[in-house]
C-alpha cells in the first residue's frame, strides 16, 4: 500500500477527491504546483500526518495562511470542518464522514498497534557521517579506470557477528546468492567483503596491465592476473572434459567479462597490495575470518553508478539481517551444525516478539574522489539505502 507520495514541482492543477482512496497514506508532498483548492477528503486520509502544500496560489488565502504555518493535523481538521467558502454542501457531507470515521478508529487502532510492532521489528543500522569520523577512509579512483571499469561505491560496516555457529557460512552464501541475482551473475556488479583490520588506506582504485598486475587470490598463492585467468581457463576446460557438460562453476563462469581489456581493473592499499581483481576476485590477504568484526565493503560496474549503490544497498540489509538471525538464534562459537537459513525476513519466525538490536551495525561513510581530490561519490549519501528502507531504519 502506498504510504509516501512526492509529487512536488509537477505543475499539478487539482488533487481529486479519491486521495481518500489511500488508507495507508503517511506522507504527502505536493508542494510548489498549481493548486487552488484542497480536497476536503484529504481529512479522510486515517494516517495522513506530514502533507506539505507550500507554493499553491489557493483560492481560500486563511488555508493558504495556515500550509504556511501550521502542523498538518490543524490543516486537515480546518478542511474536515468544511473550510472557509466551501459552502454548506461540504457541511453536509460532515456527518457521513464522521460516522465513516468512528467506523474507522477501532480497525485504526489496531493498525496503529501493527505499526508499532512492525517499527520495532525493523533492523537497525547507524551511519556515520566523514565530518564525524577522525579518521575516515579514502579511494583515490585513477582516470584510467573510466575505459575499464569506471564505477566504484565503498563503505566501512561495524559491528559484525560472524563467529557464532555458521554465521560465515551464511555470509558467504549470502553473497553468492547476490552474485547471482541482483549482480546479474557479476555482469551488472561485483561485490568484494575485506576485513578492515587487514587494510591499509587510503586505497587507490586504478587499472594495470595484466602482466603487470599481482594479487594473491582467495585460497591461491600470488600470481600475475593474466597468468591466474590463464589458469582458470585450464581449470574450466578440465572441468567440462570431467562433467561432459558446457556450463563451468565458481570463479571460471566469469572469465569472459575480462575479454578484450588491455587492462584490468585493481583497488590497492597504501602498501601497493592489490585488494581486490573484479569482477574475479579479492585478496587473500584481506580475507574476512570468524573473528572479523568490522568490514570493508566495495561494489564495482562497469554499468552504472546506481547499479552498485543498489547493490550495496541490498548488501547492507543482508548482513543486518544476519546480524539480527545470529543474535536471536544464540548459536555456540563452536557449533558445526549446518543452517540451513540463509537471511531475508522469511527465515524470522513472525510469531516470535521481535526485538530490535540494541547495538546497531555502523556504517561509516567512504569517499571516491579522483586524482586532485575532487569527490565522486559518497556513500551512504542522505538518498542511499532507501530501497531497503520498509526493512531498515537508519539512524543518520
Amino acid at each position: 500500500l502506498l504510504s509516501r507520495l512526492e509529487a512536488a514541482d509537477n505543475e499539478v492543477a487539482e488533487l481529486g477527491a479519491d486521495i481518500a482512496a489511500l488508507p495507508a497514506l503517511k506522507s504527502l508532498d505536493v508542494a510548489n504546483n498549481q493548486l487552488r483548492e484542497l480536497p476536503a477528503a484529504l481529512a479522510d486520509c486515517p494516517r495522513l500526518k506530514e502533507a506539505n502544500f507550500r507554493g499553491n496560489q489557493l483560492k481560500d488565502k486563511r488555508l493558504e495562511k495556515m500550509v504556511n504555518g501550521c502542523q498538518t493535523k490543524a490543516i486537515l481538521e480546518y478542511l474536515r470542518a468544511g473550510g472557509r467558502g466551501k459552502g454548506k454542501a461540504e457541511s453536509a457531507r460532515e456527518e457521513a464522514r464522521k460516522k465513516k470515521r468512528e467506523k474507522q478508529q477501532k480497525k485504526d487502532g489496531r493498525d496503529g498497534e501493527q505499526d508499532e510492532l512492525e517499527e520495532a521489528s525493523k533492523l537497525l543500522v547507524k551511519v556515520l557521517h566523514v565530518s564525524e569520523n577522525p579518521a575516515p577512509l579514502v579511494v583515490k579512483a585513477s582516470p584510467g579506470v573510466k575505459d575499464v571499469r569506471p564505477f566504484i561505491v565503498c563503505c566501512v560496516l561495524k559491528g559484525v557477528n560472524l563467529k557464532a555457529g555458521n554465521a560465515l557460512k551464511r555470509f558467504l552464501s549470502a553473497q553468492t546468492k547476490l552474485h547471482e541475482d541482483i549482480c546479474e551473475k557479476r555482469t551488472a556488479a561485483t561485490i568484494a567483503t575485506h576485513d578492515l583490520q587487514l587494510i591499509k588506506g587510503p586505497l587507490v582504485y586504478d587499472v594495470q596491465p595484466p602482466d603487470e598486475l599481482k594479487i594473491m587470490p582467495l585460497g591461491r598463492k600470488e600470481i600475475k592476473a593474466k597468468d591466474l585467468l590463464r589458469q582458470l581457463q585450464s581449470e574450466a576446460e578440465e572441468q567440462r572434459k570431467q562433467k561432459k557438460r558446457q556450463n563451468v562453476s565458481g570463479l571460471h563462469k566469469y572469465l569472459q567479462l575480462l575479454d578484450g581489456k588491455d587492462n584490468y581493473p585493481c583497488l590497492v592499499d597504501a602498501e601497493g597490495i592489490v585488494i581486490s581483481f573484479p569482477p574475479i576476485t579479492n585478496s587473500e590477504k584481506t580475507k574476512i575470518s570468524r573473528d572479523t568484526r568490522n568490514l570493508f565493503l566495495e561494489v564495482t560496474s562497469d554499468t552504472s553508478l546506481q547499479i552498485c549503490k543498489d547493490v550495496m544497498d541490498m548488501l547492507i540489509l543482508k548482513i543486518a539481517e544476519l546480524n539480527r538471525f545470529t543474535l536471536e538464534n544464540k548459536e555456540d562459537s563452536g557449533s558445526d551444525n549446518e543452517s540451513d537459513a540463509l537471511c531475508g525476513p522469511g527465515n524470522l519466525n513472525p510469531s516470535q516478539n521481535v526485538q530490535p538490536m540494541n547495538f546497531p551495525l555502523v556504517v561509516e561513510q567512504v569517499r571516491v574522489v579522483d586524482t586532485d581530490g575532487n569527490l565522486k561519490v559518497l556513500y551512504p549519501s542522505k538518498m542511499d539505502l532507501t530501497t531497503v528502507s520498509s526493512l531498515l531504519t537508519v539512524i543518520r
